[in-house]
């Protein structure tokens, strides 16, 4: 039943799943249960969307009583003109990434995700998206005077240790990848500083800005031989697929699950990274011979980026997931591989900047330019798409029958010749029957062509959709730390925290910064090598392709020279 509310403070939505409102304004909302701390609701302008519980009262009549009550305070709780509100609780968002501890490595099911993440369209790197799991309660920013919400634990002692006298108010957009990633709370300082920090990941200038050092040991690693292997008597198969690293050049045998196992774990550690995408999973047909060897080729690409990339190549879960042919070590590497604390806003405490200073609207203009261009990009390589799939649908349909009916249409002309033997000419009837063979084999081959350019093109536009749809909750994460530094500065100014508080924030939103500028750079020299790779390969083989058919119509035309 729909109940009336009216606002106590003013509320500014920051997505599209909330909605503002404003002090005093009058709303509609569907149900008197939050929803950790949320209400959906419709304003007195007709927008419908989520709102803060704590900010609004619903209006009763209730006889011999003059009160109302907050959906946060408990029922029948006297207000006397002012609601009580309940310290909203703590919510954690980690997946189950130890829940598995016991499985064995062979026991993993391929039709599911071993590490139950959520999985929907992806974000940044592969963040749950806001409909997969509810908001957190609001707390910390938008907060009306007089009214704060008890702070989680791990805030108190952070607020405690540091004795600031003011504190920069958080997101109340609890979806926001900026908060979920966990990036917010390591700008405001709330990410503690671990004793020993066994990994780093350097970066440093270069020509064109920030970029990774180097991997000081380069490989790479080939993925080979496609097998479909079974257990449990033959109840089970799978496909395993032989890698080879060049650093240790000894193979070793992964499933499609053992690879989703490690995107799990790329995508739960590096926040500010572009982890390539895997290639899409299928529910039937796992078995048949095209989708293994596209699998198969998709795979080369993925594993030809994760060992290009400087930091991604070092990381020890996958140096781990190459190189471990022992069980028992396995087992042990896995288990490490989960509990590794250095993950998420962590692992931004691994990255070691350079002591060169960049303008802050330097920085913020060179996002802003990386953002129109990987939209447009994006928009391209998704037109690209579109015309490279439907061109295969013509090669392996329309242009086949096309050519096959002009074919079929040669060789009638050859039949008839025939039905009147005093003037039939048989060479002659023979090279038109040829000439019709000639173009249905020509229609084959234009059949079987797209294995040879278009498949490969639209492979990497596949593996470039992916990394593009990375980078808009990546840049968001830039994005919201740059408001947070602005927004201490001015605290600042205003003397409501002190400078070195405010220092501190610059200092960190600098290494978001530097990251993301790195991970831009490192995107655009894979772009230029992949790209130049991309169109040489196609229009080579576009070369070879008609040079064959060019060759089968000079064999057929030479038949007339003598008649």
């Amino acid at each position: 039943m729909a109940l009336r509310a009216r606002a106590l403070y003013n509320f500014q939505s920051e997505n599209r799943e909330e909605i503002s409102i404003q002090e005093n304004e009058e709303l509609v909302i569907f149900s008197e249960d939050s929803l950790d701390g949320w209400l959906q609701g419709t304003n007195s302008r007709g927008e419908t969307g989520l709102f803060p519980a704590s900010y609004v009262e619903i209006l009763r009549s209730r006889a011999g009583s003059g009160y109302t009550e907050s959906p946060g305070s408990p029922a029948g709780s006297p207000g006397h003109g002012s609601a009580f509100y309940a310290s909203p609780p703590s919510v954690s968002y980690q997946g189950s990434f130890e829940d598995d501890d016991d499985d064995d490595w062979d026991d993993w099911d391929d039709a599911c995700t071993v590490v139950e993440e959520p999985r929907g369209p992806p974000g940044a790197n592969g963040h749950p998206s806001a409909g997969l799991q509810p908001p957190a309660p609001p707390y910390y920013g938008h907060q009306p005077a007089g009214y704060r919400a008890k702070p989680s634990l791990e805030r108190q002692d952070s607020l405690s240790s540091s004795k600031r006298g003011s504190v920069v108010g958080r997101n109340l957009n609890r979806f926001s990848c900026f908060v979920r990633s966990g990036v917010e709370a390591f700008i405001l300082g709330d990410v503690p500083l671990m004793s020993k920090i066994a990994e780093a990941y350097s970066i440093e200038m270069g020509a064109r800005g920030p970029q990774w050092r180097a991997n000081p040991h380069p490989f790479i690693c080939s993925v080979e031989d496609p097998t479909k292997q079974t257990k449990f008597k033959g109840i089970k198969s799978y496909i395993s697929y032989k890698l080879t690293p060049s650093n240790i050049n000894s193979p070793v045998y992964r499933r499609y699950k053992h690879f989703d196992w490690l995107y799990n774990r790329l995508l739960h550690k590096f926040t500010v990274i572009s982890v390539p995408h895997l290639p899409e999973k299928q529910a039937t047909g796992r078995f048949e011979e095209d989708f293994i060897e596209k699998r198969k080729r998709r795979l080369i690409l993925w594993m030809d980026h994760m060992t290009s990339h400087p930091v991604l190549s070092q990381y020890e879960g996958f140096q781990h997931f190459l190189c471990c042919r022992d069980e028992k070590q396995w087992k042990l590497g896995k288990r490490r591989a989960e509990k590794d604390e250095m993950v998420g806003a962590s692992f931004l405490l691994t990255i070691q900047i350079p002591t060169e200073h960049q303008d802050l609207q330097d920085v913020e203009d060179r996002v802003d330019a990386f953002k129109a261009f990987s939209k447009k990009m994006d928009d391209s390589v998704l037109q690209l798409t579109n015309v490279a799939s439907e061109l295969v649908r013509k090669h392996v349909g329309g242009f086949r029958k096309e050519f096959q009916k002009l074919g079929n249409a040669f060789q009638a002309i050859s039949h008839s010749f025939h039905m009147d033997p005093p003037y039939s000419s048989d060479a002659l009837n023979n090279a038109i029957s040829h000439t019709g063979k000639t173009y249905e084999t020509v229609g084959e081959m234009f059949a079987e062509q797209p294995k040879n350019d278009l498949f490969l093109m639209l492979d990497t536009l596949s593996l470039y959709q992916g990394l593009l749809s990375n980078f808009p909750d990546i840049i968001h994460l830039q994005k919201g730390a740059f408001a947070k530094v602005k927004e201490s500065q001015r605290m600042s100014d205003e003397g409501r925290m002190d400078q070195e508080e405010a220092d501190g924030i610059r200092k960190r939103c600098r290494v978001v910064g530097f990251a993301l500028q790195a991970e831009m750079n490192h995107f655009h020299e894979r772009r230029v090598a992949d790209f130049k790779r991309m169109m040489q390969s196609y229009l080579k083989q576009q070369i070879i392709f008609y040079q064959r058919v060019s060759q089968q119509l000079e064999k057929t035309l030479r038949m007339y020279d003598n008649l």
